[in-house]
Formats: structure tokens, sequence, C-alpha cells
């Protein structure tokens, strides 16, 4: 038995195949140009740009605010939020006390107010926060040592 070798119809049907092969592949090629939108030629079309939208107004307030301290005894270790909501600390005040600022924000947002002391004793120490004139909130201790706060 020998191996068969290949007969010219053979080698015709195959490289028919090739031919075939390539005819659809061109066919394909033919119609995809056709049918896949080109990019347009020429300078480039420029997107309208829409104008910038400014940002809405927002209105602010500014409001005046009083912390007071008052009692016979002064107070210890104040701590009170002030103007910008920092942080502000004295390890000892005489009373009667009182820090003023203006703090200014947003109308619709409500702010914070606290002040915090330790009565040394003996007597009452009372603490006092007034915001445009009005008292918003008021505390008293009477203990000798004790920290307490005022906030609102």
């Amino acid at each position: 038995m020998g191996v068969p070798t290949a007969t010219r119809e053979h080698r015709t049907r195959t490289a028919g195949s090739v031919v075939v092969v390539l005819g659809v592949l061109a066919a394909a090629f033919a119609v995809t140009s056709f049918i896949v939108p080109r990019p347009a030629r020429g300078p480039a079309k420029e997107e309208p740009v829409a104008a910038p939208v400014a940002p809405a107004a927002v209105r602010t307030v500014s409001r005046t605010v009083v912390y007071e301290l008052l009692g016979p005894d002064g107070a210890r270790n104040v701590t009170y939020a002030a103007a910008g909501s920092a942080l502000a600390q004295q390890a000892r005040v005489t009373t009667p006390w009182s820090v003023t600022f203006t703090r200014t924000g947003p109308a619709d947002r409500t702010e914070f107010y606290s002040i915090a002391a330790q009565n040394p004793g003996p007597g009452e120490l009372r603490c006092r926060i007034v915001v445009d004139g009005v008292v918003v909130a008021e505390k008293a201790v009477a203990e000798a040592g004790r920290l307490f706060s005022c906030a609102v």
C-alpha cells in the first residue's frame, strides 16, 4: 500500500475553494465599506457650546453673638465656638465676662452656638448665649468644680 498521491482534481478543488473564500471576503469588505458610516471629510464641525451657568446666589445673613458668664468668683476652662465656628479657650476669666462676635453664613443654615465653663465656686455661675439681642440659651450651676455648658 502506498501513499495516495494528490491528483490534479484534488488540487483544483483546493485552489477553487481558496478563490471562493477570497471572493466572499472581498464581497463582505465591499458591502461593509458602503454600510459603515465614514467620518466627514473637511474641517471638523464644532459642537455648539452651552453658555456657562452661574451658580444661584446664596442669601447670607450676619448674626451678632454674645456669650456671657455671670457669677461671684469667675470661671475656669472657658471654651466656646467663636466666629467661623473656630473653638476658642481661656484658662481663667473674671466675671462678669462676655465676648461678642459676628458670624456670617447662609440664611437657611442652622448655626451652632456653645460655651462651656467650670465653676470654681463658691456661688452660682451662669452662662448665657444671646443672638441678635435674643437670649437663646441660659443655664446655671452652683456646685464648686462643676463643668457645665450652654448650647443651641
